[in-house]
């Protein structure tokens, strides 16, 4: 419950007027020179509405109810809703309804966008309880979901309301860990918001430190606090045209493919904190970032400053700093003839050539300097999925995919464009947790496939720098995707990643083997 914290000298921000609020059903007053997600996550210790592109306006993570309407908090200055009723998701009054449906259809994994979500849902419900799917979409347009490929949020909102079959979540627990890479917790109350993320349970009164524009980290009070003193300039989306940095190597091939940077765009941003001897908290909490945090800086970043400073220290990345500094998955360009020879090169990355040899034995791998960000194998798939669908290309079918050390995934294109999984996981554990995160998984392919990539120029300088310039496909682009769990008694193995290699393949073929990704050729016209 918000309460009101007066001049609490933590605040980093300069002495102003007040401006009154209502904050879920408690009237309050805070400095009025700052956003709404400041007031609330920094002054009013309200958790439940997350930053993760902040202050981009772009992924509906902060979302709130303003007098009973979605509005993003933070780009809404507090003085445009003086003395306004606002509402966090967790004190939605049919909160319990809406964390219940989406842990009972799987719409939430991580749980970082899906407070926003609820709140964008239950504005949705008040205004029109009988709204169909293409309605939900059309609302959606407001956030990025990177987890669960939107279609088991249209489950949750179909499913609320209504009463829930038993379940085990600790098992549902171990497969989500299973497939995620990392401890997580399934229960209703994580689509409120109640993960455990790093920065929600660092000390109130730690400092805040924030990457400067030469990459220093400079100290605050409060994030806006840091921000100001670091300087934040505002990322943008590049009006250039972006261009696969590798060539396709000379010759006569029946199969060609380049693949261009993209960004894994998972939603919490790095973060860390640690007090002064202390350990760090763990940046990757209720999920695994796809990989894109397992070699994360910022871990030893908040041990060395609260070391040094004497302090806590909450070690914050902001989205332009996981997309200048976080790694990427190595781009490449193949040529292969029908016989399964070719040569594929690719961004030089520890480990990469044996990956690509293990799924094309006959091909000739040749690693080439890029400039641009680091990459590396710990992305989901990397090396593994593009060698996997040069492979089903050259074959012109997609066999079953079987993921090194898990399990087996097949894929195929409707001729409307649905997506159809088939699985092979060991013991499901939960099935909803597993379906969940093989919607997510296909999505994630199709996505890469067909749309996303961002602008790195020759120099290696990232140009886009924002959330929606990732190409990551909305909830109104993505087709139906369908799964089916084959029955089995053998030991739980992770599966996402076969589903991801699988339905990239299987895209990529459907679509008459562009020689480029993404494509640009959609699976689904809104």
């Amino acid at each position: 419950m918000a309460t009101d914290i007066g001049d609490n000298p933590q605040t980093g921000v300069p002495a102003g007027g007040r401006t009154p609020l209502v904050v879920d059903g408690v009237a309050v007053d805070v400095p009025d020179d700052i956003t709404l997600l400041e007031a609330l996550r920094e002054h009013l210790g309200e958790i439940g509405p997350k930053d993760g592109c902040s202050p981009q306006g772009q992924c509906g993570c902060c979302t709130v109810l303003v007098d009973g309407a979605p509005r993003v908090a933070c780009v809404t200055p507090v003085r445009r809703v003086r003395g306004r009723a606002i509402t966090t998701a967790g004190a939605l009054p049919d909160a319990d309804t809406w964390a219940q449906a989406f842990c009972d259809t799987g719409a939430s994994q991580c749980g970082f966008c899906t407070p926003g979500i609820i709140c964008r849902l239950a504005g949705l419900r008040t205004k029109k309880p009988d709204a169909g799917h293409d309605e939900v979409e059309q609302a959606l347009l407001a956030h990025v979901c990177r987890c669960t490929g939107w279609r088991t949020i249209l489950d949750a909102w179909d499913a609320f309301g209504i009463p829930s079959a038993e379940r085990d979540l600790d098992a549902a627990s171990r497969r989500a860990e299973l497939e995620g890479g990392g401890p997580q917790t399934v229960a209703p109350a994580v689509a409120l918001g109640h993960g455990g993320f790093a920065d929600d349970t660092a000390p109130r009164d730690a400092l805040v430190a924030v990457l400067d524009p030469a990459g220093a980290w400079t100290l605050g009070e409060s994030v806006d606090a840091a921000r100001r003193a670091a300087g934040k300039v505002q990322g943008r989306r590049t009006t250039a045209e972006g261009e696969p940095p590798i060539d396709v190597p000379d010759g006569d091939w029946d199969v060609v493919l380049q693949t261009s940077w993209v960004e894994p765009g998972y939603l919490e941003t790095d973060a860390s904190w640690a007090e002064p001897g202390g350990e760090a908290a763990d940046p990757l909490a209720n999920g695994g970032a796809f990989g894109g945090k397992e070699s994360s800086s910022v871990p030893a970043d908040a041990v060395r400053l609260a070391d040094e400073h004497g302090h806590a220290i909450r070690a914050l990345w902001s989205r332009e700093d996981v997309v200048r500094l976080g790694p990427k998955r190595p781009p490449l360009a193949a040529g292969l003839r029908s016989d399964g020879t070719g040569v594929v090169r690719v961004a030089r990355t520890p480990g990469i050539v044996d990956i690509i040899g293990a799924v094309l034995p006959d091909v000739d791998v040749e690693e080439v300097d890029v400039a641009g960000p680091p990459t590396s194998l710990e992305l989901r798939g990397a090396g593994w999925a593009e060698a996997t669908a040069l492979a089903a290309a050259v074959r012109g079918t997609v066999e079953p995919v079987t993921q090194p050390d898990g399990g087996t995934a097949s894929a195929r294109i409707g001729s409307d464009g649905s997506i159809h999984v088939a699985v092979d996981a060991g013991d499901p554990l939960d099935e909803v947790v597993l379906r969940s995160y093989c919607i997510g998984a296909a999505h994630q392919a199709l996505s890469w496939v067909t749309s996303e990539s961002i602008v790195v120029d020759p120099e290696g300088t990232v140009h886009d720098l924002t959330i929606r310039s990732f190409g990551i496909l909305r909830a109104v682009d993505t087709p139906p995707i369908e799964i089916d769990v084959e029955p089995s008694t053998g030991p739980a193995l992770p599966v996402s990643d076969a589903v991801f290699a699988a339905v990239a393949a299987a895209v990529w073929i459907h679509q008459g083997l562009p020689a480029r990704w993404p494509t640009t050729i959609p699976l689904r016209t809104p």
